[in-house]
């Protein structure tokens, strides 16, 4: 596959099951994959549910990290126990990586939130290892195979069909096209900030160990948020939002942002990278129930069909040969 070496030497350390982990059964990691990815998409849940009570994004986005923090900093600590201090490049990096994968990525993913369904977004972030392979070619010229282009034009389908439902249908909350349009852009460039996250992180990755390195990144990214609402926010927004904003914040810290992170590095550990990415794919379908069951979002035909496209286009795209 054509990813920049970096990440795909760090994938591929991961991507083989060890020998005494073949043996066994792989239930176990694979439930704690599935459980991760939907934990994982049930934070674009929590987040519409949020704003049903008018909070705004930047202190909606701060609330979430300042109750993380105190987890991804244990998670650092505990990680990095008897292994080497970080030098000043290392921290430059950590706070690059930050930046770019967790405090960027989150807040246009939040401000997204704001003007599209949740399905939508899903599909939108689920786009990421076609962007991976796309900042490859950019930056390194690897050529894609010839599965990972079909792959990525069916997955791309998928997100145009959905978006333009959503564009003319006027299905996102009665908002006008142009709203879902913006919506659309803001979490497409959450997608290629995580997606520049992932090309440059595999370097870390071998030197910090994954864990290490997730628990700083994102208490950098935690630290920047905070900053954030100091700056453009007066300290009474965070006291005046409503009890409900407050507890959905803890929900999105621990349950759908601290638990599902060890829980995908646990099954990675025991069915490797590659088969907890293919298990991920629930992560979509489990948005969209939720969204219907939960927001009591419209699920149409053509959300259906292009979560079908979007999935196999990801199928596609991830399997190994040309």
């Amino acid at each position: 596959m054509a990813w920049p070496r970096a990440f795909k030497e760090a994938v591929r350390a991961t991507s083989v099951l060890p020998a005494p982990t073949a043996a066994k059964s792989i239930a176990p990691g694979l439930i704690l994959a599935t459980l991760g990815a939907i934990a994982f998409s049930g934070k674009a849940i929590i987040v519409k549910l949020a704003y049903r009570h008018g909070v705004d994004a930047v202190t909606l986005i701060m609330l979430r990290m300042l109750f993380a923090l105190p987890l991804f900093a244990v998670m650092a600590w505990w990680a990095g126990r008897g292994k080497p201090a970080l030098t000043t490049r290392d921290w430059i990096g950590v706070f690059g990586l930050g930046f770019s994968g967790y405090y960027l990525a989150s807040f246009l993913d939040f401000a997204g939130l704001a003007y599209i369904s949740a399905s939508f977004e899903r599909l939108i972030l689920y786009l990421n290892p076609t962007l991976v392979l796309l900042f490859g070619w950019l930056l390194y010229r690897r050529r894609a195979s010839r599965r990972q282009i079909i792959g990525m034009v069916i997955s791309y389908a998928g997100v145009l069909l959905v978006f333009g439902h959503e564009i003319f249908g006027g299905t996102t909350a009665g908002r006008s096209g142009g709203s879902a349009a913006w919506g659309a852009l803001l979490c497409f460039l959450s997608a290629v900030s995580y997606a520049g996250y992932l090309v440059y992180s595999g370097e870390f990755v071998k030197k910090l160990g994954s864990l290490r390195l997730v628990g700083l990144a994102t208490s950098v990214a935690c630290v920047l948020c905070i900053a954030q609402f100091v700056v453009l926010r007066p300290m009474s927004a965070a006291v005046e939002v409503a009890p409900e904003v407050i507890w959905l914040s803890v929900l999105n810290a621990t349950l759908c942002t601290a638990v599902p992170v060890l829980m995908v590095m646990m099954a990675i550990e025991r069915i490797g990278a590659a088969v907890a990415a293919q298990t991920g794919m629930v992560g979509p379908l489990s948005t969209i129930l939720m969204g219907v069951v939960i927001l009591g979002e419209p699920f149409t035909a053509w959300i259906a069909a292009g979560t079908a496209l979007v999935i196999a286009g990801i199928f596609v795209f991830t399997r190994q040969g040309r």
